[in-house]
C-alpha cells in the first residue's frame, strides 16, 4: 500500500507532470522501431517524488544521496541488473542503495506491483519518454525524460527545490503575454524548447556547468572581426588555427552522423571547449562552433555606452519578464556578457555561475535592448 505523501509540492505538481508524459508519449506512438515508455499515473508520480525528496534530506555516513530513479519495467530495458528480491520504494532503501548508483547514467528501476512501488534493480538503458527523477542535492529534484533519438541531454520537465515548483513552459518559454520576447527567443541560437533535436550549445552549457567554476562564452559571427573592439588586445590565449573539430563533424553526412563513434567524437569536442571555459576570462567561439580564443578579457567598446538595463526571462510556466540593471542579474561575468552583447548586436553570450545559474544573452531587436534568458532549469 502506497504511503500517504507528506511533501506537499509532490501532490501539487503530479497532475501536470502526468499530463506532460501522456501528451509526449502519445505523440511518439507514431514513430516506428522506437521503444516508448508507459505513461505514469499521477499517484505514482506523487509517491516517487515524495520518497525521493525525503531521501534527499537524509545523510548516510556524512554524505547526501545522488540518485536517479526511472519508472519502467525490466522488460523495457536492455541488460538490466535485477535484484533477487524487490525492495519497497522507501526513504531508507534509497539511502542504502545510493552509494552504488552515483555514477552518471545508472538508474534505479522502479515499477508498481499491486498497491505498492518497488525498486527492481538498476539499468543504463531506458525507453524514450521514460519518467526519470534525479536527486541532485538536498531538497533539489529534477524530473525529466529521455529524448526519442536518445542522443544528448535529457529533456527537463520540472524542477522542485524545497517548496518551489518550476514547471517548464514548452510552448512560450514563460513569456506568452509578450510576443516581442517570444520572437526574441526564437532568434537566440538555442531552440525555443530544448526538446528532441540535439543542440551543440545546450550540450556546451551542460559541460560548462560540470566544472562548477563558472564561465563566459562569447559567440561571434564567423569571418568577422568587429567583435575585437570589445576585447582587450592582445588576447592572452588565442587558438591558431581555430579549433574546428565540431564544425568538421557537423559537415559529415547524415549516415555518418548516426554512428556511435560520431556521437562520441562530437561530445568529446564539445566537452573540450567546455573545459577551457573554466580558465579565467571569456572563451570565444564562432557561430560555426570554431574555438578562437580563451582567457580573453571583455571590455566596453570605445564606440558604445554602458549598458543600463536588460530584460530578464525564465522558461517556466507563469513566468514574467522583468527589466533590471545587469548587475542585479549576477556578478562580473553577467555584466561583461550584457555589455558585450550591447556593443555587438550580432553576438551571443553564455554565462555559467559557480552556483549553477546559467544565462543566455542576446540582442533583442523587438525590445531594443539586451535580452537575458535564464535556462539553468533546463540543464540540471
Amino acid at each position: 500500500m502506497l504511503s500517504e505523501p507528506t511533501y506537499l509540492p509532490a501532490r501539487m505538481v503530479a497532475p501536470e507532470i502526468e499530463a506532460h508524459f501522456k501528451k509526449h508519449q502519445l505523440a511518439a506512438q507514431s514513430l516506428q522501431d522506437t521503444n516508448i515508455a508507459t505513461a505514469p499515473q499521477a499517484h505514482i508520480i506523487e509517491a516517487v517524488i515524495d520518497s525521493a525528496f525525503w531521501a534527499s534530506m537524509r545523510r548516510e555516513e556524512g554524505r547526501s544521496p545522488i540518485i536517479s530513479l526511472a519508472l519502467l519495467q525490466p522488460s523495457q530495458s536492455q541488460k538490466p541488473l535485477i535484484f533477487g528480491q524487490k525492495l519497497r520504494l522507501t526513504t531508507q532503501n534509497l539511502i542504502k542503495l545510493a552509494p552504488a548508483v552515483e555514477q552518471p547514467g545508472i538508474h534505479l528501476g522502479v515499477w508498481p506491483d499491486g498497491d505498492d512501488l518497488f525498486i527492481w534493480g538498476t539499468t543504463h538503458s531506458i525507453p524514450a519518454i521514460c519518467f526519470v527523477l534525479e536527486v541532485v542535492e538536498p531538497g533539489l529534484l529534477v524530473i525529466k525524460h529521455r529524448r526519442v533519438d536518445g542522443f544528448g541531454k535529457f529533456v527537463n520537465v520540472a524542477v522542485l527545490q524545497g517548496d518551489q515548483i518550476k514547471v517548464l513552459d514548452e510552448a512560450t518559454m514563460g513569456v506568452a503575454d509578450c510576443p516581442a520576447l517570444i520572437t526574441s527567443l526564437e532568434n537566440m541560437p538555442l531552440p525555443t524548447y530544448m526538446g528532441e533535436s540535439f543542440n551543440v550549445l545546450v550540450q556546451l552549457a551542460a559541460s560548462m556547468r560540470l566544472h562548477k567554476r563558472g564561465g563566459l562564452v562569447l559567440i561571434v559571427p564567423a569571418g568577422t572581426t568587429a567583435w575585437k573592439d570589445s576585447i582587450v588586445q592582445p588576447v592572452k590565449y588565442p587558438v591558431k588555427p581555430p579549433y574546428s573539430a565540431i564544425a568538421e563533424l557537423l559537415k559529415l553526412t547524415e549516415h555518418e552522423q548516426k554512428k556511435l563513434e560520431w556521437q562520441e567524437s562530437l561530445l568529446e569536442a564539445i566537452d573540450l571547449i567546455g573545459g577551457f571555459t573554466a580558465v579565467d576570462g571569456a572563451t570565444i567561439i564562432t557561430d560555426k562552433y570554431d574555438l578562437l580564443a580563451f582567457g580573453a578579457k571583455a571590455a566596453r567598446s570605445v564606440k558604445s555606452t554602458p549598458v543600463g538595463e536588460i530584460v530578464m526571462t525564465e522558461p517556466v510556466a507563469g513566468g514574467k519578464a522583468i527589466k533590471i540593471h545587469p548587475a542585479q542579474n549576477g556578478g562580473s561575468r553577467h555584466l561583461a556578457a550584457a555589455q558585450f552583447v550591447n556593443d555587438q548586436h550580432d553576438a551571443v553570450a553564455l554565462v555559467a555561475s559557480q552556483d549553477g545559474q546559467f544565462t543566455v544573452f542576446a540582442w533583442s531587436v523587438e525590445v531594443n535592448m539586451v535580452h537575458a534568458h535564464r535556462i539553468d532549469v533546463l540543464l540540471l
